[in-house]
C-alpha cells in the first residue's frame, strides 16, 4: 500500500505535505490497516521505552507506579518529572552526577522559562530522558552491575533490553545504534513494534509486561507531561497506551490488544498525531475527545489560518 498522506492546508493552499507509514494490527493480531512499507528496519526512538523498562523491571528494578512510568518517559521537565527523578536516584544511593545523558533544559516551556528565570542553565536531569536513565543506574545498582558504562551496549543492562525487545517484537534486533540520549539503539520492523506493544497490554495483569503498561496508563503525565498528546490520548481513550518517540514514530496499544505504529517519513513531528488518530480509528478505537487532535492547527499572526490534517483515502 501506499504512504499515508499528510497535507499542511494554509489559508485554503495545500502548501506542504508529509508522508507516513503506518501499521495497525485488530486484536486478534492480524494487520487491519497497512500503509507503506512496515516490515523494513525502523528506528522507534523513545518508542522503545516502555520495553527497555520492562527490560528492567525483569531485571528487578524496585519501583511502581508513577516512578515507573516515568523510566518509560520522555518526560517535559516539570517539577514534579524531576523530583521523580531524584527519587529514583536516591533510592538506589545515587545522585543526578551519575546520569550520563546529554545536559538540557526541560521541554515544557513554562518549566524551561522557570530554569532560566532562576539563572539556572541546563542540566542531565532535566533532559527528558533523564527518568530512564535514572532508572537504568538503579537496575545497575539492584545487580551490583557497573554504573559508569550503563550505556555500551556490552553492558548486561543493554543485553537485557536487547533480549526483551527481541522477545516481545518477535524479531533479531538487526543493527544497533545510538539514541539521542546516548543510550543503545535497537533496530526492528514497525510490525515488531505493533505486536511488542499488543503483549505489553494483553499480559496477564501483575506480569512485569502489565506492570509498565498499567503504570503507564494510570499516570499518562509522568511518561510525557501534562499538556503533551500523548498524555491527552491516555486520557481521551481508557486503557490506551502510547509512546512517542524522536523523528516523528508513535506506537499504541489498548486493552483488546488492538495496536499500531505511526512513522513520518520525513520526521515531521506535526504530522505525528493526525495520523496516529487515523491509525486508532482504523483499529477501531475513538472517542469524542480524539476530534480535537485529529487535525493540528496551523497559526499566522497568532490565529487559526489553516490545519495540518490526514488527506482522505
Amino acid at each position: 500500500m501506499s504512504e499515508m498522506v499528510v497535507e499542511v492546508v494554509r489559508s485554503g493552499f495545500v502548501e506542504s505535505v508529509h508522508r507516513a507509514r503506518v501499521h495497525v494490527i485488530g486484536a486478534d493480531g492480524a494487520p487491519v490497516l497497512v500503509r507503506g512499507d512496515t516490515s523494513s528496519l525502523t528506528s522507534p526512538r523513545s518508542a522503545m521505552k516502555p520495553l527497555q523498562a520492562l527490560g528492567m523491571v525483569r531485571a528487578g528494578l524496585p519501583i511502581e507506579n508513577e516512578l515507573l512510568a516515568l523510566a518509560a518517559a520522555s518526560h517535559s521537565g516539570e517539577p514534579f518529572h524531576i523530583d521523580g527523578v531524584r527519587k529514583i536516584l536516591a533510592g538506589a544511593g545515587l545522585d543526578e552526577t551519575f546520569l550520563k545523558c546529554p545536559e538540557d533544559l526541560p521541554l515544557d516551556r513554562e518549566a524551561r522559562h522557570q530554569v532560566l528565570r532562576e539563572h539556572g542553565d541546563a542540566r542531565r536531569i532535566f533532559m527528558n530522558c533523564s527518568g530512564k536513565h535514572s532508572a537504568m543506574l538503579a537496575t545497575c545498582v539492584v545487580n551490583g552491575w557497573p554504573v559508569d558504562d550503563y550505556r555500551n551496549p556490552g553492558h548486561p543492562l543493554q543485553r537485557a533490553i536487547r533480549a526483551t525487545v527481541e522477545e516481545l517484537t518477535g524479531e533479531r534486533v538487526a543493527a544497533t545504534g545510538v539514541d539521542g540520549c546516548g543510550a543503545p539503539l535497537f533496530f526492528v520492523s514497525m510490525a515488531g513494534v505493533a505486536r511488542a506493544f499488543r503483549q505489553l497490554t494483553l499480559a496477564p495483569e501483575g506480569t512485569p509486561e502489565r506492570r509498565v503498561a498499567d503504570a503507564m496508563r494510570a499516570h499518562p503525565e509522568w511518561t510525557s507531561g501534562t499538556t503533551r498528546a500523548e498524555a491527552l490520548l491516555m486520557r481521551a481513550v481508557p486503557g490506551l497506551l502510547v509512546k512517542a518517540g524522536a523523528e516523528a514514530f508513535d506506537a499504541f496499544a489498548d486493552a483488546e490488544g488492538r495496536a499500531g505504529a505511526v512513522k513520518i517519513v520525513d520526521g515531521g513531528d506535526r504530522a505525528r498525531v493526525p495520523v496516529t488518530v487515523a491509525a486508532l480509528r482504523a483499529a477501531g478505537i475513538d472517542a469524542p475527545e480524539l476530534a480535537g487532535l485529529a487535525t493540528a492547527p496551523l497559526f499566522g499572526g497568532g490565529v487559526p489560518v489553516g490545519e495540518v490534517r490526514v488527506r482522505p483515502a
